[in-house]
């Protein structure tokens, strides 16, 4: 057992290195199809040159394919004689005749007219400027170096092929570098000054560019976000207003309805306790209607389940009370009833055919009733009111008036909030609100608001 155990050991160390070889082989084949793969995918969209860009790009072309074809005619039939050590010359003569001056033209036009696309299609103009620097002969190389120069260039830069550029652009080089025993193209004297301040020019204006750009995005961006937080402001001043709006018309009606019914209560309990007993019953009615527009404007704050924690009951009794509609021109009768058990004689008339109307309409509506109601029992105790509903072919019409009388106990609270909220709440639907006072005393709301064409 014991030698079983000892030949098994050193099998196993021998097959290790093999499997870590497998391994590691497996991992390369994976990396080298990743590579291909990743070489074929772009990293993002081709360039859509601009019409400026393709302006300067025709400009060089021209520019350069001048420069090199004038290059190629004055150098054929030419003989140079070349220092390449103290005391040691060589001569390198240049393609002469019909065919080398054609051959040094073609190659200047193709390696030049190949940059009008170096945006377009970057490393294609790559491989073409390569093929055509390749070709040409060691004793004109400037007729295409430059032109070689320029396309390394837009390859790196303009490429939307990351992988393939970053193995592309080696490869070019090394071919371009160690093809020959003088590739590189003699700079005269005389230029060495353009071709350093030429780059350096060249890099500041892009510089300069690129930071004015940088400020100008910068800008725009400050601006975008000033009016994004001012947006956002008036969006939010907007719904406090709405809400605001919402909650002094639920409160105010039902809390008013509450006081007077509670003060009669008061004021009766010991001489009429059945009479007192149904106005308790009118305060515990209204409590109940306030509670429950109350949570339909604190839904629109939140949709949070409150009442976690508490009975089914109480539950279920919420979850109808947040599901109840809003209140429309149905619900009219139960409003000028709570009003009349206040003591104020109200008398409502429907003229017109009635038929279904937006939501949203029927709740401004509703709104006006009640806000003028509200007004009358505070500020006109004693008197009767009537409200009026028309269904006009083209606008409804709600008025609500009354007769006059003393202010109640809850006139000195009133700051005008009420009226100003139902004007907003009527512009909403391009309607209007009328309101003042009568020749025969008391006063008049009126509520105009154009309805489509049945």
């Amino acid at each position: 057992m014991a030698s079983g155990a000892d030949c098994a050991g050193p099998r196993g160390g021998e097959n290790e290195p093999v499997t870590d070889v497998r391994t590691t082989l497996e991992r390369l084949r994976g990396a080298v199809r990743r590579t291909v793969r990743d070489a074929r995918l772009p990293s993002g969209p081709p360039l859509r040159p601009t019409r400026r860009a393709w302006q300067f790009d025709v400009l060089v072309t021209l520019a350069l394919g001048i420069a090199t074809v004038y290059y190629g005619i004055d150098n054929a039939n030419v003989v140079v004689l070349r220092e390449i050590a103290p005391g040691v010359e060589i001569v390198v003569p240049r393609p002469s005749g019909p065919g080398g001056l054609a051959y040094m033209v073609t190659l200047a036009v193709i390696a030049s007219g190949a940059l009008l696309l170096r945006r377009r299609y970057p490393l294609a103009v790559l491989c073409v400027v390569t093929a055509a620097t390749l070709a040409t002969p060691q004793s004109v190389m400037r007729l295409t170096f430059y032109a070689y120069v320029i396309a390394v260039y837009s390859a790196a830069v303009y490429s939307p092929y990351r992988v393939a550029t970053l193995a592309a652009l080696p490869v070019s080089v090394v071919l371009v570098g160690t093809t020959g025993n003088s590739v590189t193209p003699i700079v005269p004297n005389e230029y060495i000054a353009l071709l350093i301040l030429i780059p350096m020019a060249v890099a500041a204006v892009g510089l300069r560019t690129w930071k004015l750009r940088t400020d100008e995005g910068r800008t725009r961006l400050s601006a975008l976000e000033r009016e994004q937080a001012e947006a956002l402001r008036r969006a939010v001043e907007h719904e406090r207003a709405r809400i605001a709006r919402e909650l002094h018309d639920v409160v105010t009606h039902n809390v008013s309805v509450m006081i007077i019914q509670a003060g009669a209560a008061r004021k009766i309990m010991k001489t009429s306790p059945e009479q007192a007993g149904e106005a308790l019953l009118a305060v515990e009615a209204g409590g109940r209607a306030a509670m429950t527009e109350l949570r339909h404007v604190m839904g629109l704050l939140t949709m949070a389940d409150e009442d976690a924690g508490t009975d089914g009951g109480a539950d279920l009794a919420g979850t109808v009370a947040e599901l109840a509609p809003q209140p429309g021109l149905g619900q009219l009768e139960k409003l000028i009833e709570r009003v009349r058990d206040t003591g104020l004689p109200v008398e409502l008339t429907t003229t017109g055919p009635p038929r279904p109307l937006p939501p949203g309409l029927e709740l401004a509506a509703y709104r006006v009733v009640q806000e003028a109601l509200t007004n009358t029992v505070k500020h006109a105790s004693g008197a009767t009111a009537a409200v009026t509903v028309e269904y006009g072919a083209e606008r409804l019409r709600v008025e609500v008036t009354d007769t006059g009388g003393h202010p109640g106990a809850g006139a000195p609270t009133g700051n005008g909030r009420g009226l100003i909220g139902l004007r907003e709440r009527l512009a909403v639907y391009d309607g209007t609100l009328n309101t003042g006072r009568r020749l025969t005393g008391g006063y008049r709301v009126e509520a105009l608001i154009p309805l489509e064409t049945p």
